[in-house]
């Protein structure tokens, strides 16, 4: 069946490849964490042709995540609004899985349960980072999701160079450093925003994922609108373009970018690009799409080039 559906939705070209913090993307459209957070079905999605897949997040100890009903879809608006709250099996559980895999490209983005206190949120981030370092390609540090409280604090300066520096450190410990990654969320200011690069060049993270979802509701139509959560989809297409943007030129193009928010159409991968992302990744869009998105997106990357 897996060769099958490789056969309809893949897309292999070698001028598709994208080399990146020593590894190599067989193309640059990736699904984004969330998705497929315990590492249960990361075999079947890449048959549908993603270059890389983003599991988690992932805590150490599992969590229920926030009460149902936490899932929204805004079709209005071509959005989604979720409150999970870090709903996942914990750190271990994902690790037996990913023992099975054969060659696909894994991101393994980390976090910390929610009854963790903010001050001790690094011994979270470094117990997974230590679990998870055998089985993933790359690493992200997820410190911007709106569902676990008070967590985007851990986004100023001071807490987020410390954690940093901490995972570096034992990350440059290692015969083989493996890249780690800063998620961060649309809704930082541009002096935010300067401080993120600083914060990435002074503990040399190998780069940003730009960005998570958002608090912000403006221009929302559907019913679900006002539901608590971060919204992602269409509606945040325009706000992670200028994220990206702002990144690439204030930092002088200094670290790779890995663009998320309102991708659904091939022109929007291209715009991601274009802005300054070196990959991209998927979540709405290929909810709201299907899978044969990615293979749309693909050719249009090709047909660029030409």
């Amino acid at each position: 069946m897996g060769i099958l559906i490789r056969s309809v939705y893949q897309v292999k070209d070698q001028r598709l490849e994208k080399k990146l913090f020593g590894l190599t993307f067989p193309n640059p459209i990736g699904l984004a964490a969330g998705f497929d957070k315990d590492a249960k079905l990361y075999k079947e999605l890449s048959n549908f042709g993603f270059g890389f897949i983003e599991i988690g997040t992932l805590t150490p100890k599992p969590q229920a995540g926030n009460p149902k009903k936490r899932l929204f879809r805004l079709p209005q608006d071509n959005g989604l609004i979720n409150r999970m709250g870090f709903n996942n099996e914990g750190v271990e559980v994902a690790i037996e899985r990913l023992k099975k895999n054969k060659g696909i490209l894994i991101g393994g983005n980390i976090g910390k349960n929610k009854i963790t206190p903010n001050e001790d949120a690094v011994l979270d981030y470094t117990l997974c980072f230590e679990a998870l370092f055998p089985y993933v390609d790359y690493f992200v540090v997820n410190v911007s999701s709106p569902n676990t409280p008070n967590l985007r604090a851990l986004q100023e300066k001071k807490p987020l160079t410390d954690l940093l520096n901490t995972l570096q450190k034992l990350n440059q410990e290692t015969n083989k450093p493996k890249p780690i990654l800063l998620k961060i969320a649309p809704d930082l200011s541009d002096e935010q925003l300067l401080d993120i690069i600083d914060i990435v060049k002074i503990s040399q993270t190998a780069g940003v994922i730009a960005t998570n979802t958002t608090l912000s509701r403006e221009g929302l139509e559907s019913e679900y609108k006002n539901e608590m959560g971060g919204l992602s989809g269409e509606p945040l297409k325009e706000r992670s373009t200028e994220v990206i943007r702002f990144l690439a030129e204030k930092s002088d193009n200094a670290f790779p970018i890995i663009g998320v928010g309102g991708i659904h159409k091939p022109e929007d991968a291209l715009e991601k690009l274009a802005a300054g992302a070196s990959l991209v990744q998927l979540y709405t869009g290929f909810v709201y799409e299907g899978p044969g998105v990615v293979k749309r997106m693909n050719k249009a990357i090709l047909k660029n080039m030409d």
